[in-house]
């Protein structure tokens, strides 16, 4: 079968270790499932393996790909729930178990014709959403949904920012949150990209770094560095931070005065449960929101793809259609 595979890591050159190679097709076995892949998405997970950022030596090579969708030996269709971790390591919630990791970190990912995951890792693939809608869910809006509901504890009328605004988390939060009837500020570089978070339903887009109306309930944080001391000054005092990436760095000045003084609650965020995944898929069947779409690909241009990742150059997720 055909896979994408990551065959050496390079932070400096990282598409170097991508390959489309011809691999063995996994077997059954008990209590895992063979998926045969309709669609798969790119993420920049993948990226940071390839880099060899959190993905040790050792692991490579390994298929890469976080989630997706497709249909089982036996004929379901179905959605990757993209976590691989016991509930009761982690005191009743996955995220939390401390050898967690998910698809393309332990086990191959989706990238390829078919995956073996673990059964219970499989979502019944909803009528009323497509295989490449489904392929975007697993990593990205799980943990958009997570951030907003299951951390932060938004509800309708908050005032949400959302730096980054075309990013794929980002997206999915300026979408959702908007969906639950919060007022949504959203940041970008681009006029291009503010303009598309307004689409995706934010109340303003306005340019990184500036000034904003009002200060807000609640940031949701994936950029890291080069936003992290404007999320602490547009914050209102006693509201709330969730991080869950730092795409432009991870060690940012703290300034820890700021963050006493206007007791702000930091909160770190990783993907999602399995019981907040189906949360997820009720949200978007009740408010009829989904997935923003950049472009569909076939396996063989994954390349161009990343490509594309790395330079900032995508609205919505890119998805990968798998034949």
């Amino acid at each position: 079968m055909r896979a994408v595979v990551a065959v050496s890591q390079n932070d400096q050159d990282p598409l170097s270790g991508l390959e489309l190679q011809e691999i063995p097709m996994p077997e059954p076995r008990d209590g895992w499932t063979r998926v045969r892949l309709r669609a798969a998405s790119l993420n920049p997970h993948d990226v940071w393996t390839l880099r060899g950022v959190g993905h040790p030596a050792e692991r490579i090579p390994i298929v890469l790909g976080c989630d997706g969708a497709g249909v089982t030996d036996d004929g379901r269709e179905v959605i990757l729930y993209s976590v691989l971790g016991d509930p009761a390591r982690g005191h009743g919630d996955e995220t939390f178990d401390p050898d967690r990791a998910i698809l393309s970190e332990t086990v191959n990912g989706t990238l390829a014709d078919y995956v073996l995951v673990p059964t219970q890792n499989l979502v019944p693939k909803p009528a009323w959403l497509s295989f490449e809608q489904a392929a975007t869910l697993g990593a990205v809006w799980s943990t958009a949904y997570r951030m907003l509901f299951g951390r932060a504890g938004i509800t309708a009328g908050d005032r949400v920012l959302v730096q980054g605004a075309s990013g794929g988390v980002a997206g999915a939060a300026i979408t959702l949150a908007a969906a639950a009837g919060a007022l949504v500020y959203a940041t970008s570089r681009t006029a291009r990209k503010r303009d598309f978070a307004l689409g995706l339903g934010a109340f303003q887009a306005l340019e990184s770094g500036a000034r904003l109306p009002e200060r807000v309930d609640v940031v949701i944080e994936t950029v890291g560095e080069a936003t992290w001391a404007h999320s602490l000054r547009a914050v209102r005092p006693g509201g709330t931070i969730v991080i869950a990436g730092a795409t432009s760095g991870g060690m940012p000045a703290a300034e820890l005065h700021r963050v006493f003084y206007k007791q702000l609650s930091i909160i770190g965020s990783t993907m999602s449960t399995r019981a907040e995944f189906d949360a997820m898929l009720r949200m978007l069947e009740v408010t009829g929101v989904r997935p923003s779409i950049d472009s569909v690909i076939d396996l063989a241009d994954v390349r161009t793809g990343y490509r594309r990742l790395l330079d900032g150059d995508v609205l919505g997720k890119i998805v990968v259609s798998i034949s």
